[in-house]
């Protein structure tokens, strides 16, 4: 798959995810067969990025390309700004955020709630394609409510200003993540426009990955919550895409060593105080579902050392079965 002259390896894409796709977790995913993995959001007011966060949200050193950095905001020439200053840093393709449902995003009318201003859409999205020799994407929900769905006239105006792919999210922003996420919408903005249309939402299994690419005619999907603690869904739905067949689920072991790696990676990139802090939700979503997984998560999340942290780990995985089951 290509987006503008960018060739990505495949066309399994993670999705960014605020506090949740690090660079850590961009590498951990992009071992494990993503194609493209975009960037937590940084904010297009670079006034705001002296900060220790967004330094490590502009860092992409030891990362593989392609990088795809998202960013997020509503003043066409800050986005420009923030699109050239990024580029500069190693990104190789800008993803606008039209798409994140959060009430604080929302309440300065970015993210989703941008999908009400269509004249806005179009200036943002003109101005940064203008901006930078990187291809430009956009990541968008449905509407702003099941009342007010207008993605396809968006993704006619992102043709019309030159934006090089469009991931569609199947809720709008009133939907929160409540109910199933529709693809219909991503298969209409499909039949409308001539560049890449990648589907997004409730992608969890290489069956469903199988459908919605069928049902859609989608480029590419993308996944994001499916992958928090599962980083290896991008290579089970590579492979069953490639043969039909679902492949075995990793052993157990081989899951613990994962985990362990990717807190150790954790650790470098925060420090050990805020890596162990850190450390915590992404613990909570590997182990979610096992035996003692309760038990264990209330006394993981009041360790305070890696060392701790490490020895609870290695602990809760003995007696756990060998390999995990797939859900039903």
């Amino acid at each position: 798959m290509r987006i503008g002259h960018v060739a990505l390896e495949n066309n399994l894409i993670l999705a960014p995810m605020a506090g949740v796709t690090d660079k850590v977790f961009r590498r951990l995913c992009r071992k494990m067969g993503a194609g493209l993995a975009v960037s937590e959001m940084v904010a297009a007011d670079c006034a705001l990025w002296g900060s220790p966060k967004s330094i490590r949200r502009l860092e992409h050193s030891g990362e593989p390309g392609p990088i795809s950095v998202q960013i997020l905001g509503t003043d066409p020439a800050q986005m420009a700004e923030a699109a050239r200053v990024n580029v500069g840093l190693g990104a190789d393709i800008i993803d606008i955020n039209m798409g994140c449902p959060a009430k604080k995003v929302c309440k300065v009318a970015a993210g989703s709630a941008l999908l009400r201003n269509e004249p806005l859409v179009a200036r943002i999205l003109e101005v940064v394609v203008r901006s930078v020799p990187a291809p430009v994407t956009l990541k968008m929900r449905t509407g702003w409510s099941p009342q007010e769905r207008n993605a396809v006239r968006i993704a006619r105006i992102a043709r019309d200003s030159g934006i090089a792919a469009i991931a569609v999210h199947g809720r709008t922003r009133a939907c929160g993540y409540a109910g199933e996420a529709e693809h219909d919408t991503a298969l209409a903005i499909k039949q409308e426009v001539g560049i890449p249309v990648i589907a997004n939402g409730d992608i969890d299994s290489p069956e469903k990955a199988r459908f919605v690419l069928d049902y859609t005619g989608a480029d590419a999907i993308m996944i994001g919550r499916a992958a928090q603690g599962r980083p290896w869904i991008f290579s089970e739905v590579a492979g069953y895409l490639q043969t039909g067949v679902r492949p075995p689920s990793p052993p157990t072991d081989w899951i613990r060593d994962t985990l362990l790696i990717h807190l150790q990676e954790l650790y470098g990139l925060y420090g050990e105080y805020l890596g162990v802090r850190v450390a915590r939700k992404h613990v909570a979503w590997y182990c979610k579902g096992r035996r003692g997984a309760g038990r264990f998560r209330d006394g993981f999340n009041r360790s305070e050392t890696p060392q701790e942290q490490q020895r609870l780990i290695e602990e809760f995985f003995v007696g756990q079965p060998s390999r995990e089951e797939h859900a039903a």
